[in-house]
């Protein structure tokens, strides 16, 4: 079986750059702007880490995504159907990131996929 560590964790914003701050002063994480994506990247320097993204209709306020590492990203949503899970989004590219794929469980709870371009980088 292969390993399915976190590997990122979206946490929705009404202000990116605020909430930037706010974890930057309360934990100490690292920041970085990703201009390209718009996107806000975290890192707590222990190798975890994540982004903020803009609270919308697609990300609201409070549905904080966690993101598990999948050899097989189509295999891992077909399963999560078969278990009684929902697909959300099916596997879609991230341009020279990866890939991602978001299912809801039979709770409704979301939970997405992720797969790096770079394997090399993964725990």
């Amino acid at each position: 079986m292969s390993k399915r560590n976190v590997v990122h964790i979206e946490i929705p914003a009404n202000d990116v750059a605020a909430s930037r701050k706010f974890y930057e002063e309360l934990f100490g994480w690292k920041m970085e702007h990703a201009p390209e994506f718009d996107y806000t990247m975290w890192s707590d320097g222990g190798g975890y880490g994540g982004g903020f993204n803009k609270v919308s209709d697609d990300t609201p306020a409070g549905e904080v995504l966690v993101y598990i590492d999948s050899e097989d990203i189509d295999a891992d949503l077909k399963k999560a159907e078969k278990l009684g899970g929902t697909v959300v989004t099916p596997k879609m590219e991230i341009p020279g990131t990866g890939w991602f794929g978001v299912f809801k469980d039979p709770t409704g709870n979301k939970v997405a996929l992720y797969t790096s371009a770079n394997p090399q980088f993964n725990k």
